[in-house]
């Protein structure tokens, strides 16, 4: 298998329990509020790693292919991509209390345009494929979110697009520094930097009680061990193979597989718009991944 094969593999899986964990998340709010949720979800996430971290590197020392980390450039980029992850998935649950699921799902799959603008004033190369793929895939989003649905803006609308903007901060970060630091201890050390800011704007914002806590561990359970522990550490290894505007696109699959789920799981309906934007998506993950043209 080659690697860029691997790395979309990889990365589809990551948007699988990501859109999946849209579930959970929306069991989990109807109980606690959105900084306790995101607070304990995350330092969970990063709680859960600490000992898959410690027995990787025991068996690395045994076989004598340990390397010594370099504990302040870990912690410079963990910071960075931490702050990135924790004001991004904040700005995206406050949105959701002004605006509609929907809409919040289409306009955090805004980070895809976001990656690619970005990466260009970074020296990223954009190819006309990739630009097909994006307006693919955002009609795609459109179909699957909003169709036929009464477009109107608000404060939702802005956070939400705000949130989409960090989400791309993110992903190029990660997509920087990927190879200079051990991609577990890259993502236990953002979940721990994001999961202490929402700790703190739990105790600061909300009046979090252990039964209201309770009365949702099997969403924080899912969300806080496979959407952050795992599917998070599944990014950071996939996009070591990907580039970074392939890999928004396919991550932004999170939202069909959110419908899906939700449709399987909730047993809520998916009309023929619906369908037909999870199609479009789909499409546009082949358009991207087509192979350039070889010039002799």
């Amino acid at each position: 298998m080659n690697k860029k094969l691997k790395g979309n593999i990889i990365l589809l899986i990551t948007a699988i329990i990501w859109g999946m964990s849209f579930v959970a998340q929306s069991v989990g709010m109807e109980y606690i509020g959105p900084n306790t949720f995101m607070g304990i979800r995350t330092l969970m996430g990063g709680m859960v790693l600490l000992p898959v971290i410690f027995i990787l590197d025991k068996t690395k020392k045994r076989q004598g292919t340990y390397k010594k980390t370099d504990m302040k450039k870990l912690l410079r980029y963990g910071v960075l991509c931490g702050v990135f992850l924790c004001v991004a998935q904040t700005l995206q649950t406050y949105g959701l209390q002004y605006t509609t699921t929907a809409k919040s799902g289409f306009l955090t799959a805004l980070y895809i345009i976001f990656v690619a603008i970005i990466g260009i004033f970074v020296g990223k190369k954009i190819t006309g494929k990739m630009v097909i793929g994006i307006l693919t895939a955002i009609l795609g989003m459109y179909f699957l979110c909003l169709f036929g649905e009464s477009v109107s803006y608000n404060l939702g609308d802005g956070l939400t697009v705000l949130c989409a903007v960090f989400f791309a901060g993110q992903i190029l970060c990660i997509d920087k520094i990927v190879s200079e630091v051990d991609g577990l201890k890259l993502s236990c050390t953002q979940f721990l930097v994001a999961g202490t800011i929402n700790a703190i704007l739990m105790f600061i914002l909300e009046t979090p009680d252990m039964e209201s806590i309770l009365s949702c561990t099997t969403a924080l359970l899912y969300s806080g061990v496979m959407s952050c522990g795992v599917a998070y550490t599944l990014q950071v290894i996939g996009q070591r193979y990907a580039e970074p505007t392939s890999a928004s696109i396919i991550m932004s699959l999170e939202s069909v597989f959110a419908a899906i789920s939700g449709w399987i799981i909730l047993h809520e309906a998916m009309s023929i718009s619906q369908i037909a934007g999870c199609v479009l998506m789909f499409v546009a993950i082949v358009l991207v991944q087509l192979p350039e043209k070889i010039r002799k």
